[in-house]
């Protein structure tokens, strides 16, 4: 799918935006087991959205040194919040690419609101703003996406992919990535073991 010209649009009334995609125990594809996806486009054409719950090697701080935007982590004037960015594995699409997630109190030519209280910002500028401690209050950064063509992720929620729920703004931006798939499904009143035996019966 054309990854601008879909974030952003009016949703519909079977849309999935602003949605947590939760991995069942029996996904197929080992790139999205234990997988919390947030989904930020999802119509006709398709969907995508951010796989928040598993970190990249890279720290924040680390990869603004890398992409030239500091000298050094020491130059990075941010409150201790702002420090504790996250580097996420977004997904298996374009993984060199980076997305920021963040509250809506941060906006520029290139950010599009996905949700409630949540923006997209998808340029470097965003960076350069946390950098100088001018960014959004909380925020977290995806390398990649993850994408469906159309028809696609509505296949998978049916052969029992996925479970959906609203999203929930404090587990997409916990710093806890390893505790966010349990918050997820707590979101739905299921415990991580009752759903692993229930996933072993047909």
């Amino acid at each position: 799918m054309d990854l601008e010209n879909e974030i952003g649009k009016n949703p519909t009334d079977s849309s999935l935006e602003g949605h947590f995609l939760i991995a069942m125990p029996g996904m197929g594809d080992e790139r999205f087991t234990r997988s919390v996806i947030f989904v930020c486009a999802h119509s006709p054409s398709g969907a995508m959205g951010f796989i928040i719950n598993k970190a990249q090697p890279v720290g924040f701080g680390e990869l603004l040194t890398q992409l030239g935007i500091v000298a050094s982590e020491g130059d990075i004037r941010l409150p201790k919040a702002g420090r504790e960015v996250c580097v996420c594995m977004g997904g298996p699409v374009e993984k060199g690419r980076g997305f920021v997630l963040h509250t809506d109190d941060y906006d520029s030519e290139s950010t599009v609101p996905v949700a409630d209280n949540i923006a997209l910002t998808p340029t470097i500028d965003i960076l350069k703003a946390i950098s100088k401690g001018v960014g959004p209050k909380t925020a977290i950064m995806a390398l990649g996406y993850a994408g469906w063509s159309p028809g696609q992720l509505e296949s998978e929620i049916a052969a029992n992919g996925w479970l959906t729920c609203k999203a929930d703004l404090d587990i997409v931006f916990d710093v806890e990535l390893d505790g966010k798939y349990d918050r997820a499904l707590g979101l739905l009143g299921i415990q991580p073991a009752f759903l692993a035996s229930e996933a072993g019966h047909a």
